[in-house]
């Protein structure tokens, strides 16, 4: 699977997604403009040591994101979403994409993609869970999914 990030916007957020895509051999794609410098002190601090192992590709805007993933299965997670996520049949070369922190995505996306917008369902007076923590709770359930592919999970 990959992992995209459509404009983030917060660089803990991507450390820690970085870090997560470190631990589960999973590629992550930043879609720009970044609301952050990749020099950030709180991005490296998120992802830790481990930045260094990650498979990090950027994309320079959408339409670069749309020509890169042609062809692919790819999902889009947000609270706008009218299925659960886990209601996808994962595939190991999905393409698993989420919105800015603080924008979403695009208007045009949520018409367009209407069939392809999922959510993690809540409860209570929250909003929104934390980028890095839905990103972690769709990754997981994909690798879940797929038996953990090449993963060790006795570590």
């Amino acid at each position: 699977m990959k992992i995209v990030l459509f404009q983030p916007d917060i660089p803990q957020n991507t450390g820690n997604i970085g870090r997560l895509c470190v631990a589960t051999q999973t590629p992550l794609f930043l879609v720009k403009p970044l609301g952050f410098s990749l020099n950030d002190s709180h991005l490296k601090r998120a992802g830790l040591d481990y930045w260094k192992d990650l498979e990090l590709i950027l994309l320079e805007d959408r339409k670069a994101f749309e020509t890169h993933f042609q062809g692919n299965r790819i999902w889009y997670f947000t609270t706008k979403g009218q299925r659960s996520y886990t209601e996808i049949s994962y595939e190991s070369e999905d393409v698993l994409v989420f919105g800015s922190e603080t924008r979403g995505f695009p208007p045009d996306i949520y018409q367009t993609k209407a069939q392809g917008l999922y959510t993690i369902p809540m409860t209570g007076p929250v909003r929104s869970l934390n980028l890095a923590t839905a990103v972690g709770i769709v990754l997981y359930e994909g690798l879940r999914q797929l038996q953990f592919g090449e993963m060790d999970v006795t570590n």
